[in-house]
């Protein structure tokens, strides 16, 4: 019996991180193929999909201040990364098959199209993955902002965050053993416990559109489409 998805319309937030693979930086062209597979398997089912790519493989801007740069200038070099990546992304989804636009934030003719809501909706009704780059287009605010602001301007019914483990936990698993995994929490949990899900302005764009998150494990193949229907290890945030 094939699976059944819950979901019509979804935002896949995948971090930079996640395309580094074994790599200390860049990006890793298998996992960049990886991804796209799940991509492709959900897309089978039927889902619409947009796609928010970090850039912390290539330039994080939180590094870049830290080390003395004006945080506007680092955030801006940080939303060019997130161009690379997605183009990347864009180039493993089409080599499945499937195809798609990149819609970028900071206008780059050369390479992509310019974020425009409706235009982006009428790439998801015609069957396109769609995959937003530049952030929100402004410094200060982070990928996962960009991610909810946009699962809430493509009316999409869910944000899927692809991390390196398979849900929230209340610590750090890679670091301590007792680390205890949410099964479900909701926004304003999220935030008076401070986990580190995504920030809280991301988080509180979510909860005021009332969109869940669906936190799980973006290295296991195949656990995108399982989430999508409520299958596999995840947590709900709602």
């Amino acid at each position: 019996m094939s699976k059944e998805p819950q979901y019509k319309r979804v935002l896949l937030k995948c971090s930079g991180e996640a395309l580094l693979g074994n790599q200390q930086y860049g990006i890793d062209v298998e996992t960049a193929s990886r991804i796209a597979r799940d991509v492709k398997q959900a897309h089978d089912m039927g889902v619409e999909i947009c796609i928010v790519v970090g850039g912390g493989n290539i330039f994080r801007g939180v590094s870049g201040t830290a080390q003395g740069m004006d945080q506007a200038n680092a955030d801006y070099m940080g939303m060019m990364a997130t161009v690379m990546n997605a183009l990347a992304l864009q180039h493993a989804i089409e080599k499945e098959g499937m195809d798609s636009r990149v819609l970028s934030a900071i206008p780059m003719a050369t390479v992509c199209e310019p974020y425009i809501r409706r235009r982006a909706e009428r790439h998801l009704e015609r069957g396109r993955v769609v995959i937003f780059a530049a952030g929100t287009g402004n410094p200060f605010f982070t990928t996962d902002t960009a991610a909810a602001l946009r699962a809430a301007e493509m009316k999409c019914d869910a944000l899927v965050k692809g991390t390196n483990v398979d849900g929230v936990y209340d610590k750090d698993p890679k670091k301590f053993d007792d680390a205890q995994r949410f099964e479900t929490l909701t926004h304003l949990e999220v935030i008076a416990k401070d986990l580190k899900v995504m920030d809280a302005a991301a988080i509180s764009l979510a909860r005021e559109n009332n969109i869940p998150i669906l936190v799980f494990s973006i290295h296991d193949e195949g656990s995108f489409s399982n989430v999508l229907c409520k299958e596999g290890k995840f947590t709900e945030v709602k």
